[in-house]
């Protein structure tokens, strides 16, 4: 029998982080919230979906390529981190399943047969899965970038959950390039924080409105300029009618970085 996997909404890192030379231990917390994922799962995923903040197209699409590439899509970092590794097989099954899923709810959604893996994807379950032995489908938000939109994807995603599949939102819960490492964020950055978290533990009947009039919380502009890496907490959130909680939180550079999970 099946056991119905929960959701979550995980922090990616910045770049390549957990694979290169960390001496002030900066992404050391987060590295090890990301390992003891597969812990807090009832039984080992039949396959993950994973939503990234930096896939964004004309409605939604998944990535159906039974053996992915990785895309590295960072600049700027060491040679080596340009030649990691994490060959986890693809599902296309799964990727037309999820695709079909959100047509029958009404949204536009197709698969993509050519499409690799992002490194808001294979960065983290690098982390978390590093036998790469679990199958992944990335899937893209819509340019729009509607959070009740997002919501309701997750929702109409519910079904696989039940099927074994894991579901991802993989994103920053604080996003502003420009305030990393700079203390006077520290404040606004907890504030946005506290906000988020409230909405995600409040009483879940109410968890998508809340969640919809997200850019009207505290700081909410100073922590997503835009909100690409904030819209797969959405996707999450909706995968879920029951509770949320908060499961990792740790100040990263001097801003607030929170995760989530949803049962």
């Amino acid at each position: 029998m099946t056991i119905r996997q929960p959701s979550f909404y995980i922090p990616h890192g910045g770049g390549p982080c957990f694979f290169m030379d960390d001496p002030a231990g900066i992404w050391t917390g987060m590295e090890t919230f990301l390992r003891s994922l597969p812990d807090r799962l009832p039984e080992r995923p039949h396959a993950i979906l994973i939503v990234s903040g930096h896939w964004e197209t004309e409605g939604f699409r998944f990535s159906a390529s039974p053996h992915p590439p990785l895309i590295f899509d960072y600049y700027n970092f060491p040679p080596h981190t340009y030649q990691l590794t994490w060959p986890a097989p693809g599902d296309p099954a799964l990727a037309e399943r999820a695709a079909g899923l959100l047509r029958a709810a009404g949204h536009p959604a197709a698969t993509d047969p050519d499409r690799g893996i992002d490194h808001g994807v294979f960065v983290p379950l690098k982390v978390a899965f590093p036998d790469a032995d679990v199958p992944v489908v990335e899937m893209s938000l819509d340019h729009g970038l509607d959070p009740e939109v997002a919501y309701r994807v997750g929702r109409a995603l519910r079904p696989l959950r039940d099927e074994g599949v894991l579901i991802i939102g993989a994103g920053m819960s604080f996003h502003n390039l420009r305030a990393y490492r700079d203390n006077r964020a520290t404040e606004p950055s907890l504030a946005f924080d506290r906000w988020l978290a409230s909405a995600v533990e409040g009483d879940a009947a109410g968890r998508e409105e809340r969640l919809g009039g997200w850019a009207d919380a505290p700081a909410a502009r100073f922590a997503h300029p835009r909100e690409e890496h904030l819209l797969p907490l959405m996707v999450a959130a909706g995968a879920s009618d029951g509770p949320g909680s908060r499961v990792y939180g740790e100040l990263v550079m001097d801003t607030m970085i929170s995760g989530f999970r949803f049962d």
